[in-house]
């Protein structure tokens, strides 16, 4: 594609070493440098702002480097994880070209209530669910069946999962409503826990989509007691990985199965009106029923991560998919 100047939004405490070597696959800013490395290397001209509460910053960079599209790697604004789509409705202001998600499907998407509302309406199939706001007392309803699971109703990355998050009690629904409240500081969701297999579908675009590989989380080495969810740990604990032999791959299903899903996910991705790529999270219980569990707009975008490996299973290396992102950007849904 055309060389381009590209301006890359960052937080401002991921901004990546210039050289950073041959770095350590742990550190944080790992996605941040993947890309940005990448961008250079397909021949763009990159500038990288690092952003946390002053807009004047982003303004200040734009003015010096007049960017022809932003990449945007910012998942909140001020530590506020919800500010994500306000940001991205300034971006939208700026006329400038964005990577990455819609300010509407930021929105419909983050909030884990809405977004089961909207495609149990369109006849998806949705775990049962209740919503509990801080500071309103925690009641029991008989739309919520047990066992339940217990999440923050607006934080993605498994914040705040763990086996004890799957509750069979009032008793036990109470006291994890609480934890979400006071320890993860939002409002709560839970849903019925589908016991079953769990899988993944990323997607790129807007207008024209394309669908990678259906990717499915699997223990090797689970104890009988330990639920095949994605906690906090499983996903960022490379020692309690290695323990229980955490792996994500592609799903081994009969080809009509993964299409039925990959179908699936491409109108979940239309109907929250997605757009630049997304991942959409499923469980499909014993038999064969496959209820939606959330929508990831702008997941993890890490060389060697579940998307990058899902796209390179499709048939995109990590290098087309950073510059077919950048395609997005200038694709309107």
């Amino acid at each position: 594609m055309k060389k381009l100047r590209v301006l890359a939004l960052v937080h401002q405490e991921l901004m990546p070493p210039r050289d950073s070597g041959r770095y350590n696959t742990n550190v944080e800013w790992k996605m941040e440098y993947d890309v940005i490395e990448t961008l250079e290397r397909l021949g763009h001209e990159v500038e990288v702002v690092g952003l946390h509460a002053n807009l004047r910053v982003l303004t200040a960079a734009i003015d010096r480097f007049r960017p022809r599209v932003l990449f945007n790697l910012l998942e909140d604004f001020n530590g506020v994880a919800v500010n994500d789509q306000h940001l991205v409705s300034h971006l939208e202001l700026l006329g400038i070209p964005y990577t990455g998600c819609n300010a509407r499907g930021l929105l419909l998407a983050r909030d884990k209530a809405i977004s089961k509302k909207i495609l149990a309406y369109e006849g998806v199939a949705v775990p049962s669910f209740a919503v509990f706001r801080r500071g309103e007392k925690i009641t029991a309803t008989e739309r919520l069946r047990f066992p339940a699971i217990v999440k923050s109703l607006v934080f993605d990355g498994s914040v705040g999962i763990s086996q004890a998050s799957v509750v069979k009690t009032d008793s036990k629904l109470r006291d994890r409503v609480r934890y979400v409240h006071q320890e993860i500081g939002t409002d709560a969701i839970a849903e019925h826990y589908i016991d079953g297999r769990e899988f993944y579908v990323g997607i790129l675009g807007a207008k024209s989509l394309s669908s990678f590989p259906v990717w499915e989380l699997a223990f090797k080495k689970r104890p009988p007691s330990t639920r095949l969810i994605a906690t906090e740990r499983v996903k960022w604990s490379d020692k309690y990985q290695k323990r229980l032999g955490v792996r994500t791959a592609k799903a081994r299903l009969p080809m009509a199965k993964a299409k039925e899903i990959s179908d699936l996910a491409e109108r979940i991705y239309r109907l929250l009106e997605l757009s630049g790529y997304g991942r959409i999270d499923f469980r499909m219980r014993d038999d064969g029923v496959v209820y939606f569990l959330e929508a990831n707009p702008n997941p993890q975008l890490a060389y060697g991560e579940d998307f990058a490996e899902s796209a390179e299973k499709g048939g995109l290396s990590y290098e087309e998919l950073i510059s077919q992102i950048v395609e997005t950007a200038f694709e309107k849904g």
